[in-house]
Order: structure tokens, then sequence, then C-alpha cells
């Protein structure tokens, strides 16, 4: 249940994060476009990556020795470190939506969708790198269910902002709120840092 509760709120972590794909998914819940079906494309396309990464970890895990797993922790220190700069850098940003509504397909918005997801390099780097590599020492069990608590996470956060649209609308341009976001995820992602490089210090 641990792991449950950890893959959630990493995963809720990155996935808060203000980026590209959020700003459009964002942007079609204040248009009230084809909600449920963005919503549906970008959780399942989570879930995917998300496994994805844990399950390559996994299977090439046993090829891994003493240096290949340093390397990894350091890139992942690194990672992590550049994650909480661009969120500090974030806090200073004014945020901005297209709220202009378009006449557009569902076969159009689905491609966008799809678009904004795997055209995205964060979206790799955040679920296939850090997440997969982040658990690549759980036990299988583990690993399943921190794929699934951070899956979850993807899931809640998209239909949430589909289903509470006339709600969140309300505060979605509000810039305190995304720094109020933007400091729970700088926070949380610290800790984070904090623990692997104390792992790395011991795996030393």
């Amino acid at each position: 249940m641990e792991y449950l509760v950890l893959g959630f709120f990493t995963g809720l972590s990155l996935i808060l994060a203000i980026g590209a794909q959020n700003i459009f998914v964002i942007e079609q819940v204040l248009k009230k476009q084809y909600v449920f079906l963005v919503c549906f494309i970008c959780s399942l396309s989570d879930l995917l990556l998300i496994f994805s990464g844990i399950l390559l970890f996994h299977f090439f895990h046993q090829y891994l020795n003493v240096f290949v797993e340093l390397t990894l922790n350091i890139l992942l220190i690194i990672f992590l470190i550049y994650f909480i700069y661009s969120k500090i850098k974030y806090i200073k940003r004014n945020i901005s939506f297209n709220n202009e509504v378009e006449d557009t397909s569902k076969i159009e918005i689905s491609l966008k969708t799809l678009g904004f997801t795997y055209l995205n390099a964060h979206v790799y780097s955040d679920t296939v790198f850090f997440l997969g590599n982040f658990s690549k020492n759980f036990l299988i069990d583990e690993k399943i269910y921190f794929g699934i608590g951070a899956s979850i996470a993807s899931f809640i956060f998209f239909f949430l902002l589909g289903y509470l649209s006339t709600y969140f609308s309300k505060y979605a341009q509000n810039d305190k709120i995304w720094k109020y976001i933007n400091l729970f995820i700088i926070s949380f992602m610290s800790l984070l840092t904090i623990y692997i490089i104390r792992e790395t210090v011991y795996f030393l």
C-alpha cells in the first residue's frame, strides 16, 4: 500500500506541473470541447508510458552493474534538480490560455491530444525515465503498485479537470493557484531528491 501511495503522489507531482500538454487540456476544458475524449487519451497514454518505463527498467535491471546503476542515479538527481529549477522559474511566470472556441472534429482533437502527449519530450522523461528509473530497485509487486498509484493520479487529475470544468474555470487563470501548486511540487520533489542522494551516497 505504501508504494501505491508513493506512486500516486510522485505521479501527481509530475502531472501537476504546468506544461504544453496540461495547458492544452485546460483550454479544452474551458472551451468544453470533447473533454472526456481528451482526458481519456491523456490518462490512458500516461498509464501506457508509466508501465512501459517500469517494465523497461525491470527487464534491463539484470544487465545493470554498479557503474550503470550509479550513472542512472546521478542522471536521476540531475533530472530532479533541473525539474525543481524549472518549477521555480514558473513561479515567476504568468499563465495564459487560449479561450477562443474553434469548430473542430473529434479526429482533429484526438490528433492534437496525441501530438501534445507523444511529441512532448517531457512526457517521456517524466514517465518512462523518471518513474522507471526511480522504481528500478523495487520488487516486482512494489513496482506494479507504484505504477498503479501513478496511473490513478493521472486519471484523477485529468478527469477532475474535465468534470469540474465549470468550477475550475474560475481559478484556472489565477496565477496564485499555480504558484501554490508549483510550491507543492517543488517541496515534494526536493524530498525525493534528498532521498535519492542519500541512497546514492550509501551505494558508494
